[in-house]
């Protein structure tokens, strides 16, 4: 494990001991603007049942630097009686409009009394009129979305699936699967993916990265209770996966954490001489978690330069010494940058929320250490 130069961080999102608590980071670069959109859940406490609106700030880029704008409640984003979770937007670039997905969920009930209970309490907002499957609970993200080059819009989802015994819901046997949901025609009507039924999986991001044939894949990195992410890959574009693989270099502590990925052009220098003029843009993947097995500390990021393979990441590179916890990345491709929205504090990762950047030298050149 090694550590990138020290960054300035800066504080998005702060909480208040024993009262708000800001959780669930979401970000997105639109280059068209030159600007960083954060979102994040405000709660009254830390507990996800006392989760109550959205809250976003908008940082624009000038000079290298990022200029915040003050927080934008976001209490239209909402249902009566629900409270709203998960933020995970996806930008259409041909109309150039944000889709921010959430969840609504019924006040006051979590996430582990739906799953216990096996009453779905939680609405898609925006999306779908009626609950798709027979399910305990479901949510989208948490982090953002892809277009692909083909145009498709992706949110990644997941759910609990309900399942019954001599005809009675048991809990027990209620069993969490990945999937996506999708659009193909600019984000006007959207359906929902086969799940990914071979392993236990929940929260996940899924990136589009280009192999060496310049064939187009989708990633899929999911949390798991195996003690290591899941990886799968959809050759469809999301409708459905392949077999799920075990990330054993990408560790999970006891409980797992959520995790963010996203892909980026492998720079030219990586590649042959014979390979610059003729080969097609091949892409690598960046991917941010706590690096600890035991406990959410230490964030750290992974570099795959063949993503195809889940023995070919990195070593993480530490960004954050100290609790930390959710976190979303983002690839600004006009300055071949990236920055990160985590959870991190001095004795809890619920202190605050905060941004940070670094270019794409730095993480290539800091993997390279032995």
């Amino acid at each position: 494990t090694f550590t990138l130069p020290v960054m300035a961080l800066t504080t998005l999102f702060q909480s208040v001991q024993g009262g708000v608590t800001y959780r669930i980071p979401s970000l997105i670069y639109i280059s068209d603007a030159h600007s960083f959109l954060a979102f994040a859940e405000k709660r009254s406490s830390p507990c996800d049942a006392d989760a109550e609106y959205l809250e976003m700030r908008i940082g624009s880029t000038f000079n290298g630097s990022v200029q915040w704008q003050p927080t934008v409640k976001m209490k239209n984003a909402s249902l009566p009686g629900y409270r709203t979770m998960n933020p995970c937007p996806v930008y259409e670039k041909n109309t150039r409009v944000l889709y921010l997905f959430f969840i609504c969920v019924e006040d006051k009930v979590s996430e582990c009394h739906q799953i216990f209970t096996g009453h779905n309490k939680t609405k898609l907002c925006y999306i779908c009129k009626h609950l798709i499957g027979d399910w305990a609970t479901f949510a989208v993200g948490p982090g953002h979305g892809v277009q692909l080059s083909c145009g498709r819009l992706v949110i990644p989802a997941y759910a609990y699936v309900k399942k019954t015994c001599c005809c009675f819901y048991c809990p027990c046997s209620c069993s969490s699967h990945s999937f996506s949901l999708f659009s193909d025609d600019n984000g006007q009507m959207w359906k929902v993916g086969e799940m990914i039924n071979e392993s236990k999986t929940v929260e996940c991001e899924m990136a589009e990265v280009f192999s060496s044939d310049g064939h187009s894949h989708l990633y899929c990195n999911a949390r798991s209770e195996y003690g290591c992410r899941v990886e799968a890959i959809s050759e469809n574009n999301g409708t459905n996966f392949g077999k799920p693989q075990k990330a054993q270099l990408l560790v999970e502590p006891s409980k797992g954490c959520q995790g963010s990925v996203v892909s980026f052009p492998a720079p030219a220098e990586s590649l042959q001489s014979e390979e610059k003029s003729t080969a097609p843009q091949q892409s690598w993947l960046l991917y941010s978690h706590p690096t600890s097995r035991e406990k959410r500390v230490n964030l750290g990021i992974y570099i795959n330069k063949s993503p195809l393979c889940p023995l070919k990441w990195s070593k993480p590179c530490v960004i954050y010494r100290g609790p930390s916890g959710y976190s979303d990345l983002s690839y600004c491709d006009d300055t071949k940058s990236f920055a990160c929205l985590f959870e991190c504090g001095v004795h809890s990762e619920l202190e605050e929320i905060a941004f940070v950047q670094f270019t794409q030298n730095e993480v290539i050149n800091a993997s390279k250490c032995p």
